[in-house]
């Protein structure tokens, strides 16, 4: 588990967002904090919403109302300024979202190029630095279609600690890898909580919930419906539905649980 020094500063805020799509209520009031170096595990059933939260965060969707707060900024309804915001607020999607015409190498250094406006010998030297970070400067000149799943995502986790974000927000970055991949990939993750990174994580794999997560938060049909350390919310979740959640997830994915 992550360790947070007494006094940390909160790094992110969520106050109260909403997000409708049509007459469809996505999010209906979620409000949180995560402190600096903490990992908060955002769990849940499918549709509850979890997805749609990171994006509001980092204002790839708009949301309706509410307000979201970065070192005490507010990132919301300042669309001007949100590109030096989403500097700040790494995000690493489900399918990767690589460049499939740029190599491992290219693929990390472009944001650093066009956003950061480095030239290109000091980004690839800053790439080549992420990518042995994630244990992949042997496959630097590879592309996309020479890496397995799990290359692919910790190519991902590169591009985006290259940046040298506040937090990095990960939208169930196992979810599209072969079980005997998930481990690379979740082994970098818990390297990363334990070196003090900031981070949100929206995962289905309870073992590395329980393992890295200073606090969980359960959500369901855009509600917050528990919180708590990992302790509290698998030993004593206040609610008998948090309880029937983590239960039927356990089963459902218990093989890669034990795995990890």
């Amino acid at each position: 588990m992550s360790k947070i020094t007494e006094g940390a500063k909160v790094v992110l805020r969520v106050e109260n967002i909403c997000k409708c799509f049509n007459t469809n209520e996505i999010l209906r009031g979620i409000s949180f904090e995560i402190k600096k170096g903490e990992t908060k595990v955002v769990i849940g059933p499918s549709g509850s919403g979890k997805s749609t939260l990171l994006r509001c965060i980092n204002q790839l969707t708009v949301p309706d109302k509410g307000s979201i707060w970065l070192e005490g900024e507010e990132v919301t309804h300042h669309m001007k300024d949100i590109s030096r915001f989403r500097q700040k607020m790494g995000m690493v999607f489900q399918d990767f979202n690589l460049f499939d015409h740029l190599n491992a190498l290219q693929n990390v250094t472009i944001g650093l190029i066009k956003v950061k406006k480095m030239d290109k010998k000091e980004a690839e030297a800053k790439a080549m630095e992420e990518l042995k970070r994630v244990g992949l400067e042997k496959q630097a000149c590879l592309y996309p279609a020479q890496l397995s799943g799990g290359q692919k995502q910790r190519v991902s986790i590169a591009r985006a600690l290259a940046m040298d974000p506040t937090v990095i927000l990960f939208d169930e970055p196992t979810s599209a890898l072969d079980p005997e991949l998930i481990g690379e990939v979740l082994e970098v993750i818990k390297d990363l909580a334990e070196g003090g990174m900031t981070m949100i994580v929206v995962t289905h794999e309870m073992g590395f919930a329980r393992s890295v997560a200073s606090e969980i938060i359960f959500i369901e049909e855009g509600i917050v419906i528990d919180q708590g350390t990992p302790h509290k919310l698998f030993t004593n979740p206040e609610h008998e539905r948090t309880k029937r959640f983590i239960h039927k997830i356990a089963e459902l994915y218990g093989e890669t649980e034990n795995n990890q």
